[in-house]
């Protein structure tokens, strides 16, 4: 097959090892972590990829020289991700997601799985290595400076107290857990995990990762029960249900 794969950035270790050991043609277009924050933005960005894919404008489909050549689907490297999928939709190709509410279902494997883990304990922050590499994550680095920022803005008396009131939202987290994949350099992204915990008042763990959702996603194995695929015209919706997702109908004005 032929496919083209629009991703986030902290998927790029996994999924550059999965294009790797693929058979299928895959063009590639990562994208940065920071949209995440704002999810309509990132709703937006996606939709403007998919755009210039179904106009013949994305730098990839230039090569293409007869109809053979064109992609079998597009596939988007992303979970739900706070509702950032809504309603995307493709005129030309069907679009392929996994069956997930974010990011950690792909690097736990499976979407029952993260259901699992996520009821086992309460509060989890997950730390992976593409998080680490793509991402400030909650750290005495981030503290300090966000804590130096409020010092040039507002002063010394009073960026302790705005801190404090930023920070609020760490009191609802209680476990911060590394997930393991076996990339080189992962001893590093271990101690620092830890060194996290510790200053965040958090309690460690360690989950080893599991590849098969990202290496089926890439390998076009898509099971019902595990991906979505949509049909050129219809759009992702969320199901409210354990799918998480699910095909409707496209929004006309």
């Amino acid at each position: 097959m032929r496919l083209k794969l629009i991703a986030c950035k902290v998927l790029t270790r996994e999924i550059s090892c999965a294009l790797a050991n693929s058979a299928n043609y895959i063009d590639t277009t990562f994208i940065r972590r920071d949209y995440h924050d704002r999810p309509e933005v990132l709703r937006r960005v996606l939709q403007d990829e998919i755009d210039k894919i179904d106009e013949n404008d994305d730098i990839c489909t230039h090569r293409f020289q007869d109809a053979s050549q064109d992609f079998d689907a597009i596939l988007l490297g992303y979970g739900l991700c706070s509702n950032a999928l809504l309603g995307l939709v493709s005129k030309k190709y069907p679009l392929v997601v996994p069956k997930a509410h974010d990011c950690v279902t792909l690097f736990l494997g499976s979407k029952e799985r993260y259901d699992k883990e996520f009821h086992s304990k309460n509060g989890i922050y997950w730390y992976t290595k593409g998080w680490i590499e793509n991402s400030l994550m909650p750290s005495k680095h981030s503290y300090e400076i966000a804590y130096h920022k409020y010092v040039d803005l507002y002063g010394e008396d009073n960026a302790e107290f705005l801190l404090e009131m930023e920070q609020g939202w760490n009191t609802k987290y209680e476990n911060c857990i590394f997930i393991s994949q076996g990339m080189p350099g992962e001893e590093q992204d271990r101690t620092f995990t830890k060194e996290c915990a510790h200053f965040m008042n958090w309690k460690y763990g360690e989950l080893k990762g599991d590849h098969t959702l990202m290496d089926d996603f890439i390998n076009g194995n898509w099971q019902e029960d595990r991906f979505l695929v949509v049909p050129p015209g219809k759009t992702i919706c969320a199901s409210f249900d354990h799918d998480i997702v699910c095909v409707g109908e496209r929004q006309t004005d």
